[in-house]
């Protein structure tokens, strides 16, 4: 019992983690249609750039994140400005070839930049861990589960308690009627996408600590992150939760109670089956067009 609350434990705070980044990447689509295939480029950028804060400067990672997230930020709306604002209007085709063409530019750099090889942070707490009433917790892990669940819950204080979380929510249900009453949809667009942007750089810098990175480990990362959001439903913050609490958890009893060379496709297998009885989703709302096939 005292391992399998352990191991709960542990999948709870890779949850929070998993959350918050797939958190941005359902943000952006839940008002732009947008299918972010850069979304895990990014987050390796953010675990570069910590790590780098981390080996020069000897800043604790987690505490990076104060300067990781605005600078990721700045990066997201800068690439909404000059590479992301057509996207709005375009096919979604088009949003996952460009997108993807995004993440293999920033692969490219970051290759160049930092090289190819294997990259770890391993900041003084990497090798320890709490024990509490026979429970042995990482402190890694807890540290960084925790970090991700204060930074989520701060995304959703901006998202339901201000005018700019109003915004987005209202541009997300109507743009047309957002725009009637005065909201300037094109600039709640830029803020959500350099915002959800900048969460995949909170959690980027999480990572860097939980896991080595390269920088074509995006493809892994932004598989895990479409499955979440595909699971709690495109465009649901609650749905993404729901999403990165069973993949967490899924991931850490699979890798504990059966084998860890099957601990992403368990959680994989839970998509499939949820899809094929409702495809829209466990908090996915059906699209007309969804409406009307069926």
């Amino acid at each position: 019992m005292t391992q399998l609350i352990q191991n709960l434990i542990l999948g709870l705070l890779l949850s929070g983690v998993y959350a918050l980044v797939a958190g941005g990447l359902t943000l952006i689509f839940g008002v732009m249609r947008v299918i972010n295939i850069a979304h895990g480029a990014f987050l390796i950028l953010a675990a570069f750039i910590t790590y780098s804060l981390w080996s020069a400067l000897g800043i604790d990672p987690l505490l990076g994140i104060l300067v990781t997230t605005p600078v990721i930020f700045a990066i997201g709306w800068v690439t909404y400005k000059t590479v992301a604002a057509p996207l709005r209007t375009a096919p979604m085709a088009s949003t996952v070839l460009l997108t993807f063409g995004l993440a293999l530019v920033l692969e490219a750099v970051m290759g160049t930049i930092w090289g190819n090889n294997s990259t770890a942070i391993r900041p003084g707490y990497g090798d320890e861990s709490f024990t509490v009433a026979g429970l042995f917790l990482p402190k890694a892990q807890v540290y960084g589960g925790l970090v991700a669940v204060l930074v989520l819950l701060a995304l959703g204080l901006i998202l339901t308690r201000t005018w700019l979380g109003r915004a987005i929510r209202a541009t997300s249900v109507n743009p047309d009627g957002a725009a009637l009453v005065g909201i300037k949809v094109t600039a709640v667009a830029a803020l959500v996408f350099a915002l959800g942007i900048a969460a995949a750089g909170a959690g980027g810098a999480i990572v860097g600590v939980l896991y080595p990175f390269v920088p074509g480990a995006h493809y892994q990362w932004i598989a895990r992150l479409l499955a979440i959001v595909v699971l709690g439903g495109m465009g649901s913050m609650r749905g993404a939760v729901l999403g990165a609490l069973i993949f967490g958890v899924g991931e850490t009893l699979t890798s504990a109670y059966v084998s860890p060379s099957w601990a992403t496709a368990v959680p994989y297998a839970i998509v499939f089956v949820v899809l094929l009885i409702r495809p829209q989703g466990l908090l996915g709302t059906r699209l007309r067009a969804d409406a009307v096939a069926a």
